[in-house]
């Protein structure tokens, strides 16, 4: 890859951040539910045996249900959401935790010594989109006879060299809507026959998917047309919320933190479908690689990277920005126009504070920085020279 030029570091002027909006994630526009074109499937959409959930935390259910795995234990790692274990308990799960270092890694032979006569699979977390210690996991697993799991909510499109992440274990869980601009979408993949055959799941509310759609189009409105686009953002969310109000819809929210068994049988939405089938996958890959190694290039100079290196394959979901004061980078970057998301800073309950202290200085520390596929250069640039100024000071 060429060489990234680096623009000096200038202080901001006040007017020009206030009019800029970096948003977390990427929006959906009009054009692609108009749009007819339909690119070739990409993996998980193209797998063999592949089921579509309203959330990820419902394959993890349904998978946990599915093979039983509510007879005894699964190993899990200690950096992890926490939606994935609760649904894991929902299911009758006892989860038992692992280690994870420093860097995210993950040493198979701490996992390997964990396994006993109760446990029954491994789960193993692809972190941001870089691939886990799947072979040596899948090794584990044949010895044992254990159930191999691989959690690619964080991961979709990537790979590891030729082979898609979710192809390595039994089965694979997939979150779409954290990479696509869509209302909701989880995958289940299952690389093995199933004991039973996978379930059939109804459409969500219409109404909900409709509410999570007009608010990512609204974020895409402000983040296209600057103040203007502010300005209409905010007075038809304080019109819809009003409706919604009083007509009484049922919102099934994403993002939560918690599993909630009610909604474990919704489905995708075909909207979903529609919008994830109009994607260009080899230029978001393209896109958010490009804007990975223009931070790491542009922030160099603020200490090392947490992750030093973006390998080949890697379709990363996030930068994730070391910083020794969470709240308040958050807040002075929101200020300037960026927004972030304060990445997995609580676990689950069952995981015991102070096992895994390298856990939980990632839970204080890692910001997750956009750099999503909506991104330009010149956005990238932006983006760097906030997170400059706001740790320099």
């Amino acid at each position: 890859m060429e060489a990234l030029k680096t623009p000096p570091i200038t202080p901001f002027e006040s007017t020009a951040a206030s009019a800029r909006y970096i948003p977390a994630l990427p929006s959906l526009s009009l054009s692609m539910l108009a749009d007819t074109s339909r690119a070739p499937l990409a993996f998980p959409f193209n797998a063999p045996s592949v089921n579509f959930a309203y959330f990820a935390r419902n394959s993890v259910w349904t998978l946990a249900r599915m093979f039983e795995l509510f007879r005894g234990e699964v190993l899990v790692p200690a950096y992890h959401h926490g939606v994935e274990v609760e649904a894991l308990i929902d299911a009758g799960v006892t989860p038992r935790f692992y280690p994870v270092g420093p860097r995210m890694e993950v040493d198979p032979d701490d996992v390997a010594r964990r396994v006993r006569s109760k446990t029954r699979a491994l789960y193993l977390i692809h972190f941001l989109g870089f691939p886990g210690p799947v072979d040596a996991f899948q090794s584990l697993a044949d010895r044992h006879g254990l159930f191999f799991i691989e959690d690619c909510a964080l991961s979709l499109f990537s790979r590891r060299g030729d082979q898609p992440l979710g192809t390595f274990g039994d089965a694979a869980v997939f979150s779409l809507y954290k990479t696509l601009p869509i209302p909701n979408g989880g995958a289940l993949v299952l690389n093995r026959d199933s004991p039973r055959g996978l379930p059939t799941l109804p459409e969500p509310p219409a109404a909900s998917t409709l509410s999570h759609l007009a608010a990512s189009w609204l974020q895409g409105l402000e983040f296209r047309h600057g103040a203007l686009g502010k300005a209409v953002r905010g007075a038809l969310r304080t019109l819809g919320r009003g409706a919604v109000k009083q007509s009484g819809v049922e919102r099934v929210a994403t993002g939560t933190q918690h599993f909630a068994r009610e909604h474990a049988r919704l489905g995708m939405s075909a909207i979903s479908r529609r919008v994830a089938a109009s994607q260009d996958v080899p230029g978001i890959i393209e896109r958010r690689r490009r804007n990975y190694f223009f931070l790491q290039s542009r922030l160099r100079d603020l200490g090392p990277a947490l992750i030093p290196e973006l390998t080949a394959g890697v379709c990363p979901l996030f930068f994730p920005l070391a910083v020794e004061d969470k709240a308040r980078t958050q807040r002075q970057l929101r200020l300037r126009g960026v927004e972030t998301v304060d990445f997995w800073r609580y676990g689950h309950p069952a995981c015991l504070p102070g096992e895994f202290p390298d856990v939980e200085q990632l839970r204080r520390r890692v910001l997750e920085i956009p750099i999503h596929q909506d991104l330009t250069p010149e956005q990238m640039s932006f983006v760097a020279r906030a997170i400059h100024e706001v740790l320099r000071r």
